[in-house]
């Protein structure tokens, strides 16, 4: 199999083409990163330097064809302006997507979110066919917008995965947000502490991704959930990684809804200015410290075959290992 991986210069798509290499497979990368390209270049992998955001049509004959194409580009964030969100996320998924057809490629692997199911209440066990809320940001909105355009092209075998927190070692966006907000001062304890979370590792998304290459063709047009299985309390997770890393720790109780409306006023002022600049809190970033969250992923236990295999116990522990690492 010839599998073309987008954002190969990202977290997870650096991971994804290492392992599809590792295991005997052609894998070709598209990325932004200059540095990362390089690297993955001296490798041994064949990586295209593009932006999604525009038109790639004319790399097809510099990559030749391929089998199938993951695509795990994207600008994933709590917060920013819509016209960031949705040049990279549709108009990026649609530059993909027109790559992909020129190439030949009858898989399309979309790497999309459950942050479309986000809303402010608690939501256990969400499956599939859930309704999706009205977007909690521009990230949620950008990303069911793409799904859509994936699923729109059936005679690429289109699959869509929503991977659940991915985290793991190398990964820059999760547990280090949250260890920079500790150390700026006191989390807010909200809702007596009721929050929880299932989060994933980076290799389960990895073999996730794996099982959809794989997969026979009555997956297409589907959409899974993909999570390590495991909820947690936000609280326990937060004390884990901060006592692993001496990472001073406090909590203040705030009352919910007028840190909301804070976090809301605080986000609209931010946007508003020339220069945007994220505000220390976002009303999504706030409701993960409030609500419980969690996905159903017996689907794709059923249709991919597909089991998570690293526990939240033993990921933490690679992953903080390798922070702790000189």
């Amino acid at each position: 199999m010839r599998v073309l991986v987008t954002g190969a210069t990202g977290f997870l798509g650096g991971r994804l083409i290492r392992h599809l290499g590792a295991r005997g497979l052609d894998a070709i990368g598209l990325g932004r990163d200059e540095a990362r390209c390089r690297a993955l270049q001296d490798a041994g992998f064949t990586i295209v330097r593009a932006d999604l955001s525009r038109s790639v049509l004319h790399l097809a004959g510099v990559i030749g064809r391929v089998d199938a194409v993951v695509h795990c580009a994207a600008l994933s964030a709590p917060w920013g302006r819509l016209a960031a969100f949705r040049a990279a996320n549709v108009e990026g998924t649609r530059h993909a997507l027109d790559l992909a057809e020129a190439l030949g490629a009858r898989r399309f692997v979309n790497i999309s979110s459950p942050t479309v199911y986000f809303e402010m209440k608690d939501k256990i066990a969400v499956a599939e066919t859930a309704s999706l809320p009205r977007p909690i940001n521009a990230y949620a909105r950008t990303k069911a917008e793409a799904e859509q355009l994936v699923l729109a092209r059936a005679k690429l075998g289109p699959v869509n995965l929503r991977p659940r927190g991915i985290y793991g070692a190398g990964e820059e966006t999760l547990l280090p947000r949250l260890i920079a907000a500790a150390r700026r001062g006191p989390l807010p304890l909200l809702r007596s502490s009721a929050a929880a979370i299932d989060l994933t590792h980076v290799d389960d998304v990895v073999t996730a991704i794996e099982a959809a290459l794989s997969a026979d063709p009555a997956v297409e047009g589907e959409t899974f959930n993909i999570s390590g299985g495991e909820m947690v309390p936000i609280c326990d997770l937060v004390e884990r990684v901060c006592s692993a890393l001496s990472v001073p720790l406090r909590w203040k109780p705030v009352p919910f809804y007028p840190a909301l409306l804070l976090a809301r006023f605080a986000e609209m002022a931010s946007l508003a200015r020339p220069v945007p600049k994220e505000p220390l809190v976002t009303p999504y970033t706030l409701g993960l410290f409030a609500f419980r969250q969690s996905l159903d992923i017996s689907k794709a236990q059923r249709r991919l075959g597909w089991q998570p295999r690293i526990s939240l116990e033993h990921g933490l522990a690679m992953t903080l290992d390798r922070r702790r690492a000189p």
